[in-house]
């Protein structure tokens, strides 16, 4: 008569452990912040898009070129997400200016995060852009 009871108790702590696990290794690949730091450069771009989950993207050009290979020169891009609406809405009214921004790095990226690993959390600095480039 023990038997069962044995297994179903074996079953019950498998589950339990089964579901621990699941949901560490969700954490890690969606939750658990990677890296953070600044980036600074000039905002080129920001946007409010998506099919299902409206989310704000944006580009920011960082200041210099950098070449991989000998002899090809690129800008430094900064591609990123935000998911605060404040912060979003800072960016939107500063485009073309020189900015400052705090941002986290995530492992994988969630729909409604944006499509970036990047995600801006602060704006630390705003300067108007040079409206003398060319």
């Amino acid at each position: 008569m023990e038997q069962p009871n044995k297994l179903k108790k074996v079953i019950w702590i498998a589950v339990l452990v089964f579901a621990v696990l699941l949901t560490g290794i969700y954490y890690y690949r969606y939750h658990f912040v990677f890296g953070d730091g600044t980036k600074a450069g000039t905002m080129n771009y920001f946007v409010h898009k998506g099919y299902v989950f409206k989310t704000y993207e944006g580009r920011l050009i960082q200041s210099g070129i950098r070449s991989p290979v000998q002899g090809n020169i690129q800008s430094n891009e900064f591609m990123f997400s935000v998911t605060d609406p404040h912060v979003a809405d800072i960016l939107n009214k500063n485009a073309g200016a020189f900015m400052e921004l705090h941002y986290k790095e995530y492992l994988h990226t969630l729909p409604w995060r944006g499509v970036s690993v990047f995600v801006v959390d602060s704006v630390i600095s705003v300067k108007p852009g040079n409206l003398n480039q060319p």
